[in-house]
């Protein structure tokens, strides 16, 4: 059944089965959290058993978060034009045969593209939920719904890396790292099932049309700017690399144009153009693809230190990062105790310091231990700079969303989402490259890794100094929810 009644209507009467509904939503939450982050640990892996060059370690991370970061600026508005629960299963049914595809690839390219495939099926799938959400349930249960995500998130990025190590180690029935992607087929078909028995189909009557073109332009965009990141290094830095990183500026310049002309005609845009008219929101989106370039781009070289250079395995990588993953669940705890409606803005700031002081605790101790490092030592480093991102994170996307109106909110959630994915992308392709191109210099892994480690402590300068640019708090009914 469709439903297409005001959301008054829906609050007297909330949906039978929302609770069940909630768990199938977060199923689908926990496969795509899990999915960007076990490559992470298995690349190195990956790449030994498959061939390919040392791009595709990128590419298995940067494939996924691009196709995402591009996917969800208008996954959202999919639902709202032919029903979110439609829109949810077949995200869920593309992103379970895209894993398929994935554990069953026998060249790079192949797992690639299925990569990039699961990253926009992906895209389509995880806005239907939240959406739902705000359909199924009635205000006085909007927060207890949505704070199920904080535990179960925190749970997926945690258990993550350790067990797409365990799995890599464990080679069930002789697939190796296949099993990390073959994992998704019984949690992708039980999803598939109960979405269509549990979820309730809602579509919005005002849905207007997809602006196909405004995709086109920010996808083309987005690769000029990671295609060379990525491929330069191996190909010598040809002419090419510059340009089209410098053709990547001019094409967002011409989506922004089109967009500002296509609100102006009447017709509804990809992007509000007037989000970027202000300042605050502006230095917000440059301040988080600053924050998630250093810390998805550190997970990466971290795995990639780890066993390549130290020797570890898989699972021990995994368990070897584990402090970083604990010290965000605490992190997060102190901010949610009441220092992030406290402090707002400034909980950010001291986020920031944390984590970057954590990160020169690590850089300090891989630099006194050398090869001899282990990872009790890595320990505090990690921990420290794990407390510092969960103090980040917890105000972050409220902060910045205070400085928009509420009539922008939905384009605002959407982009700010879509450069915490685009984010993800550009660090795994720029500390990636970076690392790659110190050992091909002859670097010392530990090195390279120090290096790597005061690059992302110079992103997380640039993420404190655009803080000034955001309000000091968020707005109330933000903090209530």
């Amino acid at each position: 059944m469709t439903v297409t009644a005001p959301s008054a209507q829906t609050e007297l009467q909330p949906y039978r089965w929302r609770w069940v509904a909630l768990f199938v939503i977060l199923a689908a939450e926990v496969m795509d959290l899990l999915d960007a982050l076990v490559t992470t640990i298995a690349a190195p892996t990956v790449q030994k058993e498959l061939g390919g060059s040392d791009s595709l370690v990128q590419w298995l991370g940067a494939g996924y978060t691009l196709a995402m970061a591009v996917g969800l600026i208008t996954g959202g508005r999919l639902g709202d034009l032919y029903g979110k629960k439609r829109m949810f299963v077949i995200g869920a049914c593309g992103f379970t045969a895209a894993s398929l595809l994935c554990g069953v690839a026998v060249s790079p390219e192949m797992l690639i593209a299925s990569r990039v495939l699961q990253g926009l099926f992906g895209a389509v799938m995880i806005p239907q939920g939240l959406g739902l959400i705000k359909e199924m349930f009635p205000p006085h249960e909007m927060g207890k719904a949505f704070g199920m995500f904080g535990p179960v998130m925190t749970i997926s990025s945690v258990g993550g890396p350790v067990l797409a190590g365990w799995l890599v180690d464990a080679d069930f029935f002789g697939t190796g790292w296949r099993m990390i992607f073959l994992i998704n087929l019984p949690l992708g078909l039980a999803a598939v099932l109960a979405a269509l028995r549990y979820l309730p189909e809602y579509r919005s009557a005002g849905a207007t049309r997809l602006d196909l073109p405004g995709v086109g332009l920010v996808s083309v965009a987005a690769f000029l700017l990671v295609f060379p990141l990525i491929q330069g290094r191996e190909l010598g830095w040809p002419a090419w690399t510059f340009v089209s990183m410098a053709a990547s500026i001019a094409v967002f310049a011409l989506f922004g144009r089109y967009e500002a002309r296509r609100a102006a005609s009447g017709r509804d845009p990809l992007v509000t153009p007037s989000l970027f008219r202000r300042r605050a929101f502006t230095g917000g989106l440059v301040a988080g693809l600053a924050f998630f370039s250093g810390m998805i781009g550190f997970s990466l070289v971290f795995s990639l230190y780890t066993q390549l250079g130290l020797g570890f395995s898989p699972l021990e990588a995994g368990l070897a990062a584990l402090p970083q993953a604990l010290g965000g669940v605490v992190g997060f705890g102190i901010a949610m105790s009441g220092l992030q409606e406290k402090l707002g803005r400034g909980l950010l700031q001291i986020g920031t310091v944390v984590m970057a002081a954590g990160a020169a605790t690590l850089a300090l101790t891989i630099h006194l231990a050398g090869t001899d490092v282990g990872t009790l030592q890595l320990a505090p480093g990690l921990a420290l700079a794990g407390i510092g991102m969960g103090l980040t994170m917890a105000p972050f996307f409220d902060i910045v969303l205070a400085g928009v109106e509420p009539h922008e909110s939905g384009s605002a959630s959407g982009t700010l989402t879509g450069i915490q994915q685009l984010g993800g992308a550009f660090g795994t392709a720029l500390l990636g490259t970076l690392f790659f191109n110190m050992l091909a210099g002859q670097w010392s892994f530990g090195a390279a890794m120090q290096v790597t480690v005061w690059v992302e402590v110079g992103l997380l300068a640039l993420t404190f100094g655009l803080s000034y640019l955001l309000p000091r708090h968020a707005r109330p009914e933000q903090q209530a929810a």
